[in-house]
């Protein structure tokens, strides 16, 4: 039996954070009333010229310089041809044959299917810069479309990939790390729900050992990693069963429909030379001086790659952990804002990963907008770590302290949940226990030596997870022996 190779190239459009479109002084701001950030620029007027946004350019530029890239010092705007109703002038302002950024690269680390850890290069074929289009609308009850012009003329950076992927984890592991630059250059919020980061995969299969590329489909319409994941096991299946039937693959842009886990067709794929690209006559070259660029590559931050190492050798954690740790700029802040006044990084790093991450994603808030701070984590851990309570006790009380933004030093002491350490107290609740349950303790002395958590537990249970664990294993092990 033939067996298949997967080749994926991804096109990434992040929505760069300037208050203003590319091209004009028109709010980009989300949300608004449909057709209310518009003016005779964007919406096409005949007579108007465009003038480019200078902060576009030095973010399109960080962002070259920080995935290895050629900045180009001189390229040039052109006119991509097509015509569909949310483009107003019948054409879109991108770059071409001279973008701003070319040749970079970009290194990943993931899991294979199997669990293994797997790291790779993936090139960069290019950087540049473009406009966005409108937003077409469609309403079924009134049988008609409308379209937003809102988002026409929003700045946008494509971001090129070479075919390097072979698997959906490489593919997804890519997005990750790029999504993860642009939020540490505060240049794209990485939104995928609102479209602000978004991708194009761009798909197809051939015999292992061949080296011509198969025939590629473009997958659209998907809006999170774990989407993209499962649009390209499909697509890659879809395909290979074609090619098992004797069919031919047809070159195309396809949907993929989140709720039936399937793509479907949308329209045939363009070339480049269906958009009769050529020069915009209104725009002239661009070109960036060299004390410019000096001073965008100077201000660049610490980026995720140079942070995890960081993590890595200055607090000893994982590898696991600091990729976890620095994937968001946001959580490794917070991470180093709570070493700032507890200096334990392994014992935070337990609590951060553990119920700090989960109690986020439940309640659906960003670290911005958490109201527990990094000094009432700092608290936390420190309780936990000097005894005042139980590991347990603090587990029971984070969702709490959490969600409201308390003190847990206050919250300890007013609840009185500081944890029992007075040895005659706890004997009395382990001598209870050993009583209460005599055929455990048969069967313990029988060599189940694993009850000891039993028995830890209901001493736990009958101190209301007050007892110092500590003393209790200690004085069970003694007491059965």
């Amino acid at each position: 039996m033939v067996q298949f190779e997967t080749v994926i190239g991804l096109e990434v459009h992040a929505q760069l954070k300037t208050k203003t479109k590319i091209f004009c002084g028109c709010s980009t701001e989300f949300g608004k009333e449909p057709n209310e950030n518009v003016c005779e620029v964007c919406s096409g007027m005949p007579g108007v010229l465009p003038v480019l946004n200078e902060k576009v350019m030095e973010y399109a530029a960080k962002m070259g310089l920080a995935t290895n890239c050629t900045v180009n010092q001189k390229s040039i705007f052109a006119r991509k041809n097509y015509f569909y109703p949310d483009l107003p002038k019948g054409y879109q302002i991108s770059q071409f044959e001279l973008p701003i950024c070319e040749h970079g690269h970009l290194d990943i680390a993931y899991e294979d299917k199997s669990g293994e850890p797997c790291k790779k290069r993936i090139g960069l074929t290019r950087i540049h810069m473009e406009e966005d289009a409108g937003k077409n609308i469609h309403s079924a009850a009134e049988n008609a479309s409308f379209v937003d012009l809102n988002r026409t003329g929003v700045p946008l950076i494509e971001i090129v990939s070479e075919p390097d992927m072979r698997n959906a984890e490489e593919a997804v592991a890519y997005l990750k790390s790029l999504r993860s630059i642009l939020l540490y250059l505060d240049i794209c919020d990485g939104n995928l729900e609102e479209g602000s980061f978004r991708c194009d995969v761009n798909i197809s299969v051939r015999p292992f050992g061949q080296e011509e590329f198969g025939t590629r489909a473009e997958l659209k319409n998907i809006n999170s990693f774990r989407n993209v994941h499962k649009a390209i096991y499909y697509e890659v299946a879809r395909q290979i069963d074609l090619i098992e039937d004797g069919e031919k693959i047809i070159q195309e842009t396809r949907l993929y429909d989140a709720d039936k886990g399937t793509t479907h067709s949308m329209r045939g794929k363009a070339d480049a030379h269906d958009y009769r690209y050529f020069p915009d006559p209104d725009l002239v070259p661009l070109v960036i001086a060299d004390e410019w660029l000096a001073e965008w590559q100077a201000s660049l931050p610490e980026l995720p790659a140079e942070r995890k190492a960081r993590f890595e050798s200055d607090f000893k954690v994982s590898e696991q952990d600091a990729d976890l740790l620095t994937s968001e700029k946001d959580v490794a802040d917070y991470f180093e804002a709570v070493l700032d006044s507890y200096n334990e990084p392994l014992k935070v790093v337990n609590w951060i990963k553990g119920e700090f991450l989960r109690e986020l994603n439940q309640s659906g808030c960003s670290v911005s907008e958490c109201k527990f701070t990094p000094e009432m984590m700092a608290k936390l851990v420190e309780l936990v770590d000097k005894e005042v309570i139980s590991i347990k006790i603090g587990k029971d009380i984070f969702n709490e302290i959490f969600t409201e933004g308390l003190d847990p030093v206050k919250f300890v002491k007013d609840k009185g949940l500081e944890q029992n350490s007075d040895s005659s107290s706890l004997e009395a609740a382990v001598d209870k226990v050993l009583a209460d349950n005599p055929n455990e303790v048969e069967a313990y002395k029988g060599g189940k030596k694993k009850l000891v958590s039993f028995f830890m537990g209901q001493v736990m249970k009958e101190t209301k997870g007050q007892a110092n664990p500590g003393i209790v294993s200690k004085m069970i092990q003694q007491k059965l022996s």
